[in-house]
């Protein structure tokens, strides 16, 4: 039986307060990088189809270039997509990031610089991989 004192409506604990106060700020967090990711996406893809021609005279090296950014502004809505639909889910979330960094950044370098950059070669796959898996994650 409980008394006067005893409140009709649980109150929060702190430690239910710091983990609403991590959650909200990984989702705003996931929410910020997808927003990040889509106005470079916007910017990169401008950048291969106006200026890229100057450096890059392959046409089959700009079409992957623009098909990274094309990758990159679909996956940063995803991001965005999953950040609400299932804020909980930081495995999709951390997949569909690191997915657009390593495949989107991996072919962005390659066609850039690719002696420089010919260790990156592998990392593309990766990154495709990571993006799979991030919808695969999202699924579940």
């Amino acid at each position: 039986m409980s008394d006067e004192a005893t409140p009709l409506i649980p109150t929060t604990t702190s430690s239910t307060t710091n983990r609403r106060s991590t959650r909200n700020s990984n989702r705003n967090m996931y929410w910020t990088l997808g927003c990040v990711y889509g106005a470079s996406a916007v910017a990169i893809a401008a950048y291969g189809a106006h200026g890229l021609k100057k450096i890059v005279p392959d046409p089959a090296k700009i079409a992957s270039f623009g098909t990274a950014a094309h990758y990159q502004l679909i996956h940063s809505l995803v991001l965005l997509l999953a950040t609400r639909a299932a804020p909980e889910n930081k495995l999709a979330a951390n997949l569909f990031t690191a997915g657009m960094t390593m495949f989107s950044g991996s072919v962005y370098a390659l066609v850039l610089d690719p002696a420089r950059f010919r260790f990156l070669g592998p990392v593309t796959p990766l990154g495709g991989l990571c993006l799979m898996g991030g919808w695969v994650a999202l699924a579940f």
